[in-house]
């Protein structure tokens, strides 16, 4: 659970709610149908039209990140990769065979049925620099999905206030439906500037970092299998891949 994420929306939506409070505003008064429909709306039929399918379905599902991130143990992976050059010293690279059916990610797997082929290492690594490229690549384009919405959203924020503007022109005799055309007018803005600053630009940021910080695990772990490949000694593999460690 990413205690930061949920503490920053607390902070942010709580801090608008309180100043308005403090000002002698309601929050009723933010609840606008009309303005949630425009800007809402708008925001993710553009997002829909600008985006293919592939990063649609993978930005929703890379979306729990924000409160619950993918864990990445580098320790743990270093640790993983010097048994696998230990086991490689003592049985050959055909032992880790064996190894293969405990790893889930698609990647490790990869690379150790590289090592058990006993691919060239210079072709391993050109194989799993391509995977480590395509996997970042579509990542951050479903990141970057937010980001547009983020764009979206406080000009059809504008576009609401807008036509609330002209419905307000529009009844100047009427001064019972002059209050509706100024509050969707109003509402509009507050809800395209606030979803994105406070929501969907927040979001696309949190994402890129999760992105980058799985390129920088994959990097870590394409060294180690070419290391082995190479038939480094376990401690020096051990030693060069302490570098990616982050001191506290």
């Amino acid at each position: 659970m990413d205690i930061l994420s949920i503490t920053g929306i607390l902070l942010s939506v709580g801090a608008v709610l309180l100043g308005l409070l403090l000002d002698g505003g309601h929050v009723s008064s933010l609840v606008n149908i009309p303005a949630l429909v425009i800007v809402f709306g708008g925001t993710f039929g553009a997002t829909l039209l600008q985006f293919p399918p592939v990063v649609f379905v993978r930005s929703m599902k890379m979306l729990a990140w924000v409160i619950k991130p993918i864990e990445i143990n580098l320790s743990s992976q270093i640790d993983k990769v010097v048994y696998w050059s230990l086991l490689a010293r003592k049985e050959g690279l055909l032992g880790l065979e064996n190894a293969l059916p405990k790893e889930k990610d698609p990647f490790i797997k990869k690379g150790l049925q590289l090592l058990v082929d006993g691919n060239d290492p210079d072709d391993i690594r050109d194989i799993l620099d391509l995977d480590s490229y395509s996997k970042e690549s579509l990542g951050l384009q479903a990141a970057g999905l937010y980001e547009a919405m983020g764009g979206y959203a406080p000009t059809l924020g504008i576009l609401g206030a807008v036509m609330g503007l002209i419905h307000v022109m529009q009844n100047l005799t009427n001064p019972e439906l002059l209050g509706q055309g100024i509050a969707t007018a109003f509402v509009a803005t507050i809800y395209g500037v606030g979803s994105a600053n406070l929501v969907f630009l927040p979001v696309a940021n949190k994402l890129k970092n999760h992105v980058l910080a799985l390129r920088q695990a994959r990097e870590m772990l394409a060294e180690g299998i070419i290391s082995i490949a190479e038939g480094e000694n376990p401690r020096n593999i051990k030693l060069r891949l302490s570098g990616y460690l982050h001191d506290s």
